[in-house]
């Protein structure tokens, strides 16, 4: 399996794990949902500098850029002018409305892997963050809910399903989960 695309089932995995709660209790019909969007780079390495560990690529429609890749990058010395590195980032967004619950501050977990030394250049990180925030007031009429954090803040959002109130309550909580991955993979330069 390709390393992007495995960063994309992590966040899958995430979101699937918050539909499935909601589905294990089937007695509260209360809304969840989750929004997932992803966007993938390409780019050409055009110079590379072993000794500096400078890396200038070009994206297919772009401009040149560099960077000074990290030690953390174990496989440079594989790197050739012509290869092609592709980034891909994913983020989602998921929200679970709960009846009762406790306010939460959120709480976050990485986890990455880089390619083993020899192999091809390559890696995947992935955060995520959940915290719980309470329903403290419910307008209708705009439709719009606000929601108190676990600082104490509050935060009036329009609702633009309306009908995603039904069975909403002020005193019900929303546990928002956000879920971003990031992958690169390496490929060699097309034989010419």
């Amino acid at each position: 399996m390709k390393i992007y695309q495995a960063t994309l089932a992590m966040v899958l995995v995430a979101l699937s794990a918050t539909t499935m709660a909601s589905a294990a209790e089937p007695q509260q019909a209360l809304p969840a949902e989750a929004i997932v969007s992803s966007t993938e780079v390409t780019a050409t390495v055009t110079k590379i500098d072993q000794a500096t560990r400078e890396v200038t690529l070009k994206p297919d429609d772009g401009d040149e850029f560099s960077f000074i890749a990290s030690d953390e990058v174990k496989n440079l010395g594989q790197v050739k002018v012509g290869d092609r590195v592709t980034v891909t980032y994913a983020e989602a967004l998921a929200y679970e409305v709960k009846k009762g619950g406790e306010v939460a501050s959120p709480a976050t977990v990485v986890a990455g892997k880089s390619a083993e030394p020899g192999a091809k250049p390559a890696g995947a990180i992935a955060r995520q963050t959940t915290a719980t925030v309470a329903i403290v007031a419910i307008d209708p009429k705009v439709p719009s809910v606000t929601f108190k954090g676990p600082a104490g803040n509050t935060k009036t959002i329009k609702v633009m399903h309306p009908e995603k109130l039904q069975g909403v309550q002020v005193g019900d909580t929303v546990e928002l989960t956000y879920t971003e991955a990031l992958a690169i993979k390496l490929e060699a330069a097309p034989a010419k």
